[in-house]
């Protein structure tokens, strides 16, 4: 097999090339989005939910481009970056009052995964306003729950695609390389846990985590076409010790480098942070380390 590169794990060979440089050709009036879906659909390059790779075959081609592989029209619209130019959550009004009890007298908790639904913009808004690390973006697939006390919100849960490497979890499973890129679909990274700052529950935060755990794999499934098997998340140890974590029975691996997905140097440049998994199957190892 004339491997030319490799691209999110996916071998790109001679054949798959001159199968781009043939759409091209044949559609020359055609923009990058609508060659994205034309490869894709030669390919039958589907995710598990059954939508087309295209924004992924986007960046394939780009790559390709750039080695000098393809020859790509020229870009008909540039999106804003989400990162550098996002729109920040509108501030949505909450009744602030103070909710200092006992969890059994909070009475029955709607918990309401919110991902692609109308309640979507108030999770976003509590999280820029009251999350220390505001609001961000996930990038891949993600899932939002927000916590209901009869008509009052009290907890934002968010998850997203795990990250690739992350030393300690790959120790944990004990995956391949190989392995890993096959089923890193199949874990979930909780990107961001909020309690109300005038909610004042003990024990809630622990209660949430565990009844997350028994259904996001459901809701998962539900909006992306796959399960979950894993869930884990970072702590910065210099503000939080991870108690609710633990609580609920989440298992602490380790560190991170301090390094970050885009690094260069190879040295630390920010906050090491503790690394907590909760696997969702006793046999999740054996399904994460299938290839």
């Amino acid at each position: 097999m004339d491997v030319v590169l490799t691209h999110r794990g996916r071998p790109v060979t001679a054949t798959d090339v001159a199968t781009i440089r043939a759409l091209i050709a044949a559609h020359p009036a055609a923009s990058r989005r609508q060659l994205s879906t034309l490869v894709c659909e030669a390919w039958a390059w589907r995710q598990a939910n059954g939508a087309l790779r295209a924004m992924v075959c986007r960046s394939l081609m780009l790559a390709l481009a750039r080695a000098g592989h393809v020859t790509l029209p020229a870009p008909r619209r540039r999106p804003p970056n989400n990162v550098v130019a996002r729109r920040v959550p509108r501030p949505i009004a909450r009744d602030r009052t103070p909710l200092h009890m006992r969890l059994d007298a909070l009475g029955p908790l709607a918990i309401r995964q919110v991902r692609r639904t109308p309640e979507e913009g108030l999770f976003d808004a509590l999280i820029a306003a009251h999350h220390y690390l505001g609001y961000a973006r996930p990038v891949g697939e993600q899932l939002k729950y927000v916590v209901w006390a009869a008509a009052r919100p009290l907890a934002c849960l968010g998850w997203a695609s795990a990250p690739r490497h992350l030393g300690p979890r790959d120790r944990f499973i004990g995956w391949s390389a190989a392995a890993r890129r096959r089923n890193l679909r199949y874990l979930a990274y909780n990107t961001r846990f909020l309690i109300l700052p005038w909610v004042a529950v003990p024990h809630l935060a622990s209660h949430l985590l565990g009844r997350i755990a028994r259904t996001i794999a459901a809701d998962w499934t539900a909006l992306y076409g796959h399960p979950v098997y894993y869930l884990e998340t970072f702590v910065d140890p210099q503000r939080f010790r991870g108690t609710c974590y633990r609580a609920a029975n989440w298992v602490s691996l380790g560190l991170t480098t301090g390094r970050g997905q885009a690094d260069q140097t190879h040295r630390p440049n920010r906050p090491r942070k503790a690394v907590l998994g909760y696997p969702l199957t006793p046999r999740f190892r054996a399904r994460l380390a299938a290839v």
